[in-house]
């Protein structure tokens, strides 16, 4: 049976989906902007900045079930612009120093909600 993980340490989730669906020992989290759950607006600062609250976030849902980025095997990134990708692999890149990295896709979209620069999307296990 699925369940679902709400950490008061993310931005909480719209009323139309979960932070995170536990399923069979993996942790699916729905996309992450760049919100700051203390304040419930957008990281100051730059992409960068924005990118690493990104992933903040669903490092405290998966953290929530006893998981973490540590755990993560699958990550997604969407960018509004393909000029961001620079600054958000320097981001990226110092939350995953394991030597077993996640696999990961990113792509350029149109727009994303809230006219964000990246949302990030993570799988991991428990």
């Amino acid at each position: 049976m699925a369940t679902s993980v709400l950490s008061k340490d993310a931005p909480a989730p719209s009323p139309l989906m979960s932070q995170a669906v536990v399923y069979n020992g993996m942790v699916y989290c729905s996309g992450s902007l760049g919100i700051d759950p203390a304040t419930g607006k957008f990281a100051t600062g730059s992409v960068a900045d924005r990118t690493a609250q990104a992933l903040k976030n669903p490092d405290a849902v998966l953290k929530a079930v006893g998981s973490g980025l540590h755990k993560t095997v699958k990550v997604n990134i969407f960018l509004s612009s393909i000029n961001h990708y620079s600054s958000v692999n320097d981001a990226y890149a110092k939350f995953f120093t394991q030597e077993v990295k996640p696999c990961r896709t990113c792509v350029v979209v149109a727009e994303l909600p809230l006219d964000a620069e990246v949302e990030i999307e993570a799988t991991g296990f428990i």
